[in-house]
């Protein structure tokens, strides 16, 4: 399942955006001017499938709060308008992302010629352990 715009419309009542100040380039203006964007997006309350929502949680890692609530926040440019252009770009990727089901394992066995070697292997190693040992001799 993808997202499109149209799901995300619906969503926008789950999406937030606050604009605090920034720290980082702009000079005087960073003092005066709240550019930085802090977007929230209600991940509990989305209309997201379940295992969509459970690898965004997932992916999020410690952006999304104990209440469900991800958190981005882009404070690298000097205007406001490219800083909440890059945080919902940042979301949708992030959407998007979590949108992808992950492959599923084959699982596999190794084959005859890598059994053979691994137990050429083990008998070379156990020769070597073997050799370290006291010998034995008729002299004693």
């Amino acid at each position: 399942m993808t997202e499109t715009p149209s799901t995300m419309a619906a969503d926008a009542h789950a999406v937030t955006e606050r604009f605090v100040r920034a720290s980082g380039p702009g000079g005087q203006n960073v003092n005066k001017v709240a550019t930085a964007v802090e977007l929230r997006f209600d991940v509990a309350h989305s209309s997201l499938a379940p295992d969509v929502k459970a690898r965004l949680i997932a992916q999020a890692g410690n952006r999304v709060s104990s209440d469900g609530i991800l958190v981005i926040q882009s404070h690298e440019h000097r205007t406001q308008g490219q800083n909440r252009a890059a945080a919902r770009v940042r979301l949708a990727e992030l959407l998007e992302r979590a949108s992808r089901r992950p492959k599923g394992r084959k699982t596999s066995e190794p084959g005859p010629a890598a059994r053979q070697k691994r137990l050429d292997v083990k008998r070379r190693r156990g020769l070597v352990k073997a050799l370290r040992g006291r010998t034995r001799g008729d002299d004693e």
